[in-house]
């Protein structure tokens, strides 16, 4: 992990940011150039992830207090928009590894320990962290895996679903009730490779399909009781200023992710276009307005979906409450236009568009797929539409 200090001055030379930026266009390449094997054979991107670690990359919102980078969401945004274009499994599971990191550093919720050992290991390679909350078949409320007190620590049985990248995840930041009388909700900080836990390859989806976003089994895994973080009562764990701005960075670095996977699908299109000269043409299809103001309609939905995302992300860095309190409405507007992107972009070429010998139908299948990392359209608009109405008409 590159390292660097909260006094490092512009004489020091390029920051890690920058240098993590100058190497990432040569991360694109080596993702695009095996996204369509690991795709059709649904294996996990290893070298992808490791290309991405050695570049910086995997590491960039680790806080300068605990000797990182401290990147911002606005310099998230660009990398995953960037890695989105290369293979969208990959710009994934970087995101949320990315996403822990940044709260880390919002909000230090890790024991001091059990963080500077995640940093240790994500010296010496590529150490990946998600969230594990998602249960098969189980409504909102009172999670089904349990924590059991024993001895100096706790065991936690259940199984989650939906666990992106869970053969390779060094950690695992497990969501679970205790057994008391009166239950407590907390997040446990679980090792990957603890006794006990088992990866059920569940996995079998229309895109995203090296993810591996698998059911992970736990059966009596045992955590430390400086690993049982917020343990307090009933309350809803999501409530408050900090768990907004968690929220923000998830849908803005998601939804940045999804974009980049469509500006993939318009670069396939646009070489397509100028290559393809049909037997009763004498010029290519980008000769013909039609296709060129089909292709603008393209441009004109990415342009103001990646103004969208890029213009909130540094009022989120800032915590500005109106942006966080937009982020939920743009993810969804972004979204949209991805999918709108690519299936227009798949309507202009026909056959060769569906066709498993070319990638658009494949960055069709992953931006279809991104539905699973957010909340439901109907939720996003029912939250808005009820700000709009505690808001009231807006008197000039």
């Amino acid at each position: 992990m590159t390292t660097t200090t909260a006094d490092q001055s512009p004489g020091d030379g390029p920051s890690p940011v920058a240098e993590a930026f100058a190497r990432l266009p040569r991360v694109v390449d080596l993702l695009a150039a095996r996204a369509e094997e690991h795709d059709r054979d649904a294996t996990f991107p290893y070298q992808g992830i490791e290309a991405v670690h050695e570049a910086g990359l995997l590491t960039l919102t680790v806080g300068r207090r605990f000797g990182g980078p401290g990147g911002s969401l606005a310099e998230i945004v660009r990398v995953l928009a960037q890695l989105g274009r290369g293979d969208a499994s990959v710009a994934v599971v970087t995101a949320f590894t990315l996403l822990q990191h940044a709260e880390q550093a919002r909000t230090g919720g890790w024991p001091a320990a059990g963080y500077r050992r995640l940093l240790t290991e994500s010296r010496r390679g590529p150490a990946l962290v998600n969230t594990l909350r998602a249960e098969p078949g189980h409504p909102a409320g009172l999670p089904a895996t349990v924590a059991r007190r024993d001895g100096d620590g706790w065991l936690i049985t259940g199984r989650k679903t939906y666990c992106t990248g869970a053969e390779a995840l060094a950690w695992m930041a497990v969501t679970a009730r205790t057994d008391e009388p009166v239950p407590r909700i907390g997040t446990f900080l679980v090792r990957g490779d603890s006794a006990g836990i088992e990866v059920d390859p569940t996995w079998d989806q229309l895109g995203l399909r090296a993810s591996a976003s698998h059911d992970v089994l736990l059966d009596g895994v045992r955590v430390p009781t400086d690993l049982a973080l917020g343990l307090g009562g009933r309350e809803n764990p999501g409530a408050g200023a900090a768990a907004a701005l968690t929220r923000a960075w998830h849908d803005l670095a998601l939804a940045a992710v999804y974009l980049g996977v469509a500006r993939a699908a318009q670069d396939w299109l646009v070489r397509f276009l100028n290559q393809r000269t049909p037997a009763n043409l004498t010029e290519p299809l980008a000769a013909l307005p039609r296709y060129r103001t089909a292709l603008g309609e393209i441009e004109a939905l990415l342009i103001g979906a990646e103004e969208l995302v890029s213009g909130l992300a540094p009022r989120v860095d800032l915590a500005e409450p109106d942006a966080v309190a937009r982020t939920g409405p743009a993810q969804l507007l972004a979204s949209r236009s991805a999918i709108s992107a690519v299936q227009q972009a798949v309507s202009l070429t026909g056959n060769p568009g569906l066709s498993r010998r070319h990638p658009l139908e494949r960055y069709l299948r992953d931006v279809l797929s991104g539905r699973v990392h957010f909340a439901p359209d109907e939720t996003v608009l029912d939250a808005a539409g009820r700000a709009a109405l505690d808001r009231g008409p807006v008197r000039a």
